[in-house]
């Protein structure tokens, strides 16, 4: 199971309904955040949800819309007793951006890992997810997200029987474990099935489209695509600013074959993006528009 959650919504400036962008993931026990604008602890609270189980932030770029939260985050979940260390990943540059940013939020109780990326595809994994990192094209070096959560095979006790792998590792392979006895090793691959569809979440903001971004998104359970412009006539705007258009968004959403899309990071000047959905709809049937608290729970699916 996978617990999305949508806190901010807002491009360049907070608006009174709408906090700037971020994003909340979870997962057995553990919270993944993407973007870390002004506001995202209120959002957080707001949401009803914890800043303990905050394990990972993924920074897309370094424009103070998407990390101005930062020291107000960390300086709240260091008075909440956090020992726990927290790893922020991001562009180059990034350890560099924090502890500039830390200069107002000195001295926590844990530790800040910073992971610099520098290449246009990095992989991560950690506490079960697996994070894909991938350049856009921003004015600014930035990265998109896609994360998954990948599923085992089913366990075949005909495939342990006939390994002869003895019961009391079965538990342990069933469970991903690599086990070894009397100079015998037996790995999970013999007791497990083919690898079963696990669950896709691809987040992209500040960005034209490019041909990275379908290609990470493919699949998804859920596209979160910015949304900076709703009206046709400000194409242009998007191409000046490196930015996209709702109609943008729904192809790349049409061309990766996601199961759904949310539009997000919106045009302060953008007020009611729901006139514009039967367009996109047009295109992308399947489109949403974001808005702040905006949850869904993805779940294993049994084929």
């Amino acid at each position: 199971m996978l617990d999305v959650c949508l806190l901010g919504t807002a491009g360049m400036m907070p608006l009174p309904y709408r906090w700037l962008t971020s994003l909340m993931l979870r997962h057995n026990g553990s919270s993944l955040l993407i973007d870390c604008g002004e506001g995202t602890q209120i959002a957080i609270k707001e949401q009803g949800l914890s800043f303990k189980p905050i394990d990972i932030l993924c920074i897309t770029h370094f424009h103070a819309d998407h990390i101005s939260g930062l020291p107000g985050l960390l300086l709240t979940m260091g008075n909440a007793d956090r020992t726990e260390p927290l790893t922020i990943i991001g562009p180059k540059g990034l350890e560099k951006v924090v502890g500039a940013l830390r200069v107002i939020a000195p001295g926590l109780p844990f530790q800040v890992k910073c992971i610099e990326m520098t290449e246009p595809d990095e992989h991560f994994e950690i506490n079960g997810y697996n994070i894909h990192a991938f350049k856009v094209k921003h004015n600014v070096t930035c990265y998109g997200y896609s994360v998954e959560i990948k599923r085992a095979g089913k366990f075949s006790v005909e495939q342990a029987k006939s390994n002869d792998i003895p019961l009391k590792f079965w538990n342990p392979l069933q469970r991903g474990q690599t086990v070894e006895e009397d100079g015998k090793i037996y790995t999970p691959d013999m007791v497990l099935g083919p690898e079963r569809k696990g669950l896709k979440v691809t987040y992209c903001t500040d960005s034209r489209p490019t041909d990275s971004i379908v290609s990470a998104a493919e699949k998804s359970d859920l596209f979160i695509c910015e949304g900076m412009y709703a009206e046709k006539e400000k194409i242009a705007k998007a191409k000046q600013y490196k930015h996209m258009t709702f109609y943008e968004a729904a192809e790349m959403a049409k061309d990766a074959q996601v199961e759904e899309m949310w539009l997000t990071h919106f045009s302060p000047s953008l007020v009611r993006g729901e006139d514009y959905l039967p367009a996109v709809r047009k295109i992308f049937p399947n489109s949403h528009l974001g808005k702040e608290g905006k949850s869904k729970e993805l779940v294993f699916q049994e084929n």
